[in-house]
């Protein structure tokens, strides 16, 4: 029985990237192994942690490619060559073509900070400051052709504290994060390596 290879793709920071390999050496990802980061942006900070981490890596802007096509053929080799059987979007700030898409359907999940279908696209924990709702969350989805649109596997309810700062939310929102992302991860390795 073989591991199931995770890529993740991220834009920024690299939290949930960081929080998914720790996971991993720490035997709560099941068989699943992180075994390569992929990002569009070379300057992120994720890239720098993923080298301190010993985690292998991919990052080229799509423009430096001839665009988002060129860019996912390589991205989609890049996957097929480290043999992934799960990719992972944490923090990844570019909605996926056809090309990734349709080589990876039902095995591309993606990490949004709210509970969808509330506050789909860029910068949810603002719009849900600006609504001054009294709840917000974290969802993980199935990528599909729509914007955060792809059927829900699990969500969180986030409590929004009245008079409360966008960098306190964002800290909680995180920490919900950070405890939902490596429970779907395992719980969809568990099923991938039943099917293997």
């Amino acid at each position: 029985m073989s591991a199931v290879n995770i890529a993740v793709l991220a834009s920024g920071t690299g939290s949930n990237f960081r929080r998914l390999v720790e996971a991993e050496r720490q035997g709560q990802l099941g068989d699943g192994k992180v075994v390569l980061l992929v990002s569009d942006r070379p300057d992120a900070p994720v890239m720098e942690l993923a080298a301190s981490m010993g985690i292998s890596f991919f990052a080229k802007n799509p423009k430096m490619l001839g665009g988002k096509e060129a860019w996912e053929q390589q991205v989609r080799e890049e996957l097929a060559t480290a043999s992934i059987d799960l990719v992972v979007l944490a923090g990844f700030m570019r909605l996926i073509g056809p090309v990734l898409l349709n080589a990876y359907r039902g095995k591309m999940i993606n990490l949004h900070p709210s509970f969808l279908p509330e506050f789909k696209g860029k910068d949810a924990i603002g719009q849900a400051l600006l609504a001054g709702v009294p709840e917000t969350g974290v969802s993980v989805h199935y990528v599909s052709e729509a914007l955060d649109g792809g059927e829900v596997i699990d969500q969180v309810r986030v409590r929004m504290i009245p008079g409360e700062d966008r960098d306190t939310l964002e800290a909680r929102i995180h920490a919900v994060e950070h405890e939902l992302l490596p429970k779907v991860v395992k719980n969809l390795c568990d099923k991938l390596i039943k099917e293997k």
